[in-house]
């Protein structure tokens, strides 16, 4: 199945959180559509105009946001009151302002985490679960990806991503990018930037993709994804431990869920794909051996679409009342 034709919103706005935060947000498809809420990757990547067109427009209200410091969200890149908890109460606020009492969320990379943390708070809200490359929050992820593991398999990318980090602080990458990440000096922290979604970009897709890569240098794109990313590691996702999304997954025997999981995937490793499977009882995991991260990958966009499509008919008439 291929992408649905580009969409333009029906509705944009800006919700105020507190905190100092406002959050940009939009709507798409059917104002009376079955309603379901698209979490974007990073943290820190923002919208793009292509996360509308996973969806029937005709099915489904699509209710999408850039998440704390993301996107067009204000401040940028800002890390003050930025925690998953946080942005878990940005969406339960989100949820009541658009005057919703159930929804299923769609959720990719940093997105499934952060749709497994609201769910593991909101069971009750949560009609279903959409989700791709499945990211943990554990350490021994973290690790894979900036320390020792991906680097690996591209051990010339993992070359330029320790470049900027003097040889006695290699040993902790993300302590030294985020020291450098959050320097005095905005020259030092956007050659930081740079340098870590550099070697992100470049570890996405099932085969390289040099246009990519330059995307991600786009300073815009790589401040916000570099310091929120960094942020979020350097606090171990500000999770109580590291099971703790395992743990609670266990309990939602009756919460259809899907995975879709690119087989080669470099930046979330299959095996947390997996092992969320096999806690969420009745959950289905597709498994897709011609891709990579990247939901651009051909074979992954196709299985993506198909889920979307598939879950018209898991989900039932959505439950909306004036809040």
């Amino acid at each position: 199945m291929e992408l649905f034709p580009e969409i333009e919103p029906y509705l944009t706005g800006y919700l105020d959180v507190g905190q100092g935060h406002s959050l940009y947000y939009e709507e798409v498809g059917n104002p009376n559509g079955v309603p379901v809420l698209y979490l974007h990757g990073g943290p820190g990547a923002g919208l793009s105009p292509k996360h509308r067109r996973y969806f029937n427009p005709g099915f489904w209200r699509i209710i999408l946001l850039d998440q704390r410091g993301a996107g067009k969200s204000k401040p940028f890149a800002s890390l003050q009151n930025n925690t998953t908890w946080d942005l878990v109460a940005d969406l339960e606020k989100l949820r009541i302002h658009v005057g919703l009492t159930n929804w299923s969320i769609w959720g990719g990379s940093w997105g499934s985490k952060l749709a497994l943390c609201y769910t593991a708070l909101h069971r009750g809200k949560v009609n279903a679960l959409m989700l791709r490359g499945i990211y943990l929050g554990r350490e021994r992820e973290m690790n894979w990806l900036y320390q020792e593991g991906a680097s690996k398999y591209f051990p010339e990318g993992f070359i330029q991503f320790q470049s900027p980090i003097t040889l006695g602080n290699r040993h902790n990458m993300v302590l030294a990018y985020h020291q450098k990440l959050n320097h005095t000096d905005q020259a030092v922290q956007l050659e930081a930037a740079k340098s870590w979604s550099t070697w992100e970009a470049s570890l996405l897709k099932l085969l390289p993709d040099k246009d990519l890569v330059l995307e991600f240098q786009d300073p815009n794109i790589a401040l916000s994804l570099s310091r929120l990313e960094c942020h979020y590691a350097i606090n171990k996702n500000f999770l109580q431990h590291d099971n703790l999304i395992l743990e609670k997954a266990s309990e939602w025997r009756d919460l259809p869920t899907r995975i879709v999981q690119g087989r080669y995937d470099m930046v979330c490793p299959p095996e947390s794909a997996y092992e969320l499977h096999q806690a969420i009882t009745g959950s289905e995991l597709m498994m897709v051996n011609a891709a990579g991260h990247s939901a651009s990958d051909p074979e992954l966009s196709v299985e993506l679409v198909k889920m979307a499509w598939e879950f018209q008919y898991k989900v039932s008439t959505p439950k909306m009342r004036a809040i």
